[in-house]
């Protein structure tokens, strides 16, 4: 644009109104506005009489300048399910609370501190984000399965991730189970009594999403190092060889991510056979994967790379709202991609945006949508082929637009800057534009905050020396601004050029000796479209 005056009117008020959808597509949850939860320690004891369990949760809170209520969640008994609160202190003293709501609301004393520790004692039985229940096998088994919001039934806890803390387990169970969860283990104790204790850290500020534990009959293997980080399989033993074999893969990814984005934040890497009700779930540290995932055939690299990459986007740099969701899974979905293009090269990349753009064009026709949807207060439904596929191609463009050194440097700041804290897509952006040099307001406010994609209707033909296209966008909503690649083929020949489109209809002509054999669209997958 020639006159930078108008260019910076039009700047700040497209960024006006990014930064107004942002605060409109704010999710529901209640923040404790004055307290930071830094660490939690969950005593549970388990058994194999029945479904029931006993906690005490030592929550570890700082305090800002004002001192006000704080809420915890947690799911109360409402007959077969849910927990039963026995009694909360402050710092060893009895304290006041309500519980309503599925929450524990707690009033703190009159104490000037600014750090305090609240014991939550508790028992019931969960009806999810703790599955009871047994493996394919038939051996009784309890799995931490909380994501989104899941965590509430069984762990009295911040359960949002904008407010990550410190986690330590302390599990009491039957002896004769192996027990893995986020975190080092840094006790093995037999009672004496028929029971064991096991207890893991993990240091590293964690969301409660993203936190678990995995109890039952397990075949372990530590598998190798990675920059010192253990990497471990524990898969059922009925399954053994072929749970070590699949799950081997997960060092190579994880070394691959180390050196290309930056440092692993958590204790160690253990990837784990369970029941889960997701293909599966990137747990900090202690990845969960579907019970059949485990094959011996190798059928599982791209969910081990997707689970892989959390670690850094999702868990590490965590949204800060449920409904910009798409900076841990289009990331996920895009960076599994990434390191299998390392692998298996640029025709495997193609391949599998190929696939996502069908997807995403197959959504929108029923679900009109924009990845940040301000309409969506459910946290169990920010899941989408917006959030996953789509994200993942938008930044598939933007690694095109700014070419691979800005953007894995992008990557890389915004990893660092962001790295066990939280970040909303605008965060990314700034990033993004602090790399590149570019205001790069325009690309998230088309291909993020609204809806759909180009929908192009063109054709071709050569005459007079010169290849003519007409080209139009036919989509209703919005008209797009992006760049075209066209490859031409002329026998043996192959050129490509780029048509800047950034007008509902344009032409274009572009010199030639001869008639080109065919003219295509997009020969190498950077642009999100389909043809009409």
């Amino acid at each position: 644009m020639k006159n930078p005056r108008l260019k910076y009117h039009l700047t700040s008020f497209i960024f006006l109104l990014i930064s107004f959808v942002e605060v409109s597509a704010q999710d529901v949850y209640q923040r404790n506005l004055s307290a930071d939860v830094q660490g939690y320690v969950f005593a549970l004891e388990l058994n194999d009489t029945n479904n029931q369990i006993k906690g005490e949760a030592a929550v570890s809170v700082k305090f800002k300048e004002d001192i006000n209520e704080l809420s915890l969640d947690l799911i109360a008994n409402s007959g077969a399910y849910g927990m039963t609160l026995d009694k909360v202190l402050e710092d060893e003293r009895i304290i006041d609370y309500r519980y309503v709501d599925n929450k524990i609301r707690i009033v703190p004393s009159s104490s000037l501190s600014k750090d305090r520790t609240y014991k939550i004692y508790y028992h019931g039985v969960p009806e999810k984000g703790l599955v009871i229940d047994t493996t394919k096998f038939g051996q009784r088994s309890f799995f931490g399965d909380n994501w989104p919001n899941l965590a509430r039934h069984w762990l009295p806890s911040v359960d949002h991730p904008y407010d990550k803390a410190s986690i330590e387990f302390r599990i009491t169970a039957p002896d004769h189970y192996d027990v893995v969860a986020t975190g080092e283990k840094i006790e093995e104790s037999y009672l004496g009594n028929g029971f064991k204790l096991t207890t893991y850290k993990e240091p590293a500020p964690v969301a409660t999403k993203v936190v678990t534990i995995g109890v039952t009959r397990f075949a372990s293997r530590q598998l190798e190092e990675v920059y010192g980080i253990p990497v471990s399989a524990w898969v059922y033993p009925e399954n053994r060889l072929e749970g070590f074999h699949d799950y081997a893969v997960a060092s190579k990814v994880l070394k691959y991510f180390i050196d290309k984005v930056g440092p692993y934040s958590y204790a160690k890497l253990a990837n784990m056979q369970a029941k889960t009700q997701w293909g599966g779930l990137e747990n900090a540290g202690n990845i969960s994967y579907f019970e059949n995932s485990v094959t011996g055939k190798n059928e599982v690299e791209g969910l081990i790379a997707h689970e892989i990459a959390h670690q850094w986007f999702g868990n590490s740099a965590s949204e800060n709202d449920w409904n910009h969701v798409w900076l841990s899974e289009g990331f996920a979905t895009y960076f599994a991609i990434l390191y299998q293009e390392e692998i298996y090269g640029n025709e495997k990349r193609k391949e599998e945006l190929a696939l996502d753009r069908i997807q995403i064009i197959d959504y929108y026709r029923k679900n009109p949508s924009p990845i940040v949807d301000p309409s969506i207060t459910d946290p169990l439904k920010v899941l989408s082929t917006n959030t996953y596929q789509k994200g993942g191609w938008v930044l598939n463009m933007l690694r095109h637009r700014l070419g691979d050194e800005i953007f894995w440097k992008g990557i890389r700041k915004y990893y660092h800057t962001y790295q066990n804290s939280n970040a909303m897509t605008t965060d990314f952006q700034h990033i993004m534009e602090e790399v590149s040099g570019e205001n790069l307001t325009d690309y998230f406010n088309q291909w993020i905050f609204t809806k759909g994609y180009p929908e192009i209707k063109w054709e071709w033909k050569y005459s007079g020396g010169k290849l003519k296209i007409s080209m139009a966008q036919v989509q209703k909503h919005h008209m797009f601004k992006f760049p075209l690649e066209i490859e031409i083929k002329t026998g043996e020949t192959i050129q490509i050029e780029t048509l800047q489109i950034d007008k509902k209809t344009q032409k274009f002509e572009i010199v030639l000796s001869s008639s080109p054999d065919e003219v295509i669209l997009d020969p190498n997958l950077w642009l999100l479209y389909s043809e009409k």
